[in-house]
């Protein structure tokens, strides 16, 4: 039997008690569980896909030194990883502040095959210039519209789960996700009517 997928069975309180008495098994199904929401809502913060994977890891090496202090009448598991991914999130960020400011929102290079260099350069260019108008205007969201952004867009959550997340009533959720797509479609038309104008 594989012990890893065992473990699905228990609810998050029985897994923390279970990596408290360093069960590797009961973090690993943990990380099965959390780590899509650790990543994206330390990418929300930091912008940097490589140091919020690294956030990523040392949250759960946290998690796993930290189980035994967790506390059930205080946060559910969801909102106690949040908030740990959070606090280590913005103290890289202060950390490396000086590196990340030329790096904000930094996404993975799209790679073409298959095609020669004339017939890539103009869907390249038009591929980069479309990223850079998006990145451009999620940078000028307000810090939670991006996080919900982020996790609903990027990490594939639905609205539940991210209130969930971020221990936010649903309500509230739905309300930033429909900001933020408002401000997200105005800044992108002003920006195509700048350009229209301009060409």
């Amino acid at each position: 039997m594989d012990l890893i997928s065992d473990y699905t069975r228990y609810d998050d309180e029985t897994l923390i008690n279970l990596i408290a008495q360093a069960r590797e098994e009961a973090l690993a199904q943990l990380y099965e569980r959390y780590n899509r929401v650790v990543f994206s809502l330390a990418f929300a913060i930091v912008g940097d896909r490589a140091t919020a994977e690294e956030i990523t890891l040392d949250v759960f090496v946290r998690i796993w030194q930290k189980a035994a202090t967790y506390r059930a009448d205080q946060a559910k598991v969801s909102t106690w990883l949040s908030h740990i991914a959070r606090n280590h999130a913005i103290d890289v960020l202060r950390y490396r502040a000086a590196r990340l400011d030329h790096h904000a929102l930094n996404w993975e290079e799209v790679s073409f095959h298959g095609k020669s260099l004339q017939e890539d350069t103009q869907e390249s260019v038009e591929l980069s210039l479309r990223r850079k108008r998006v990145h451009a205007a999620l940078a000028q969201l307000p810090p939670d519209q991006r996080e919900a952004m982020l996790l609903a867009y990027f990490g594939g959550y639905t609205q539940r789960q991210i209130a969930e997340a971020l221990d936010q009533p649903l309500g509230t959720i739905k309300t930033r996700l429909r900001l933020a797509m408002q401000k997200l479609r105005d800044f992108l038309q002003d920006e195509q009517e700048l350009q229209d104008t301009s060409v």
